[in-house]
């Protein structure tokens, strides 16, 4: 059985490389953003979800964490509804967010999306 997990983890990788180096726009964004996701969700399986890299607790589970080229124009990551949701801590309002865009990748940028998928998946 580990295996199989083993096998689907790559073969999902692989979808989700694969679909990386087809991007016509953002691709070194993108491949950044999937190699902070996993280091941020070690456990995460990576899948194409609706065309587009999605992350989940294994194969057949709902994707929690997602990102996709937007029209040549940004790159939008986001959590599902079945993603950890709860308002910032400390913040003085009720919001969740739930989906960012963003050109580009910087540490503190990075940070943030590690801090944001440690949460979702918590």
């Amino acid at each position: 059985m580990a295996t199989e997990n083993a096998s689907d983890r790559d073969a999902g990788i692989s979808a989700v490389t694969d679909k990386i180096a087809e991007l016509p726009a953002y691709r070194d964004v993108a491949a950044r953003l999937h190699e902070v996701i996993m280091a941020a969700g070690p456990d995460l399986k990576p899948r194409l979800w609706y065309g587009m890299p999605g992350y989940a607790r294994s194969k057949s589970s709902p994707v929690l964490c997602f990102f996709r080229v937007d029209a040549d124009d940004y790159v939008s990551f986001g959590l599902t509804e079945k993603a950890n949701l709860a308002p910032d801590e400390g913040a003085s309002h009720k919001l969740i967010g739930s989906a960012w865009f963003l050109t580009e990748l910087d540490q503190a940028t990075e940070a943030r999306i590690a801090e944001i998928v440690t949460r979702a998946v918590a």
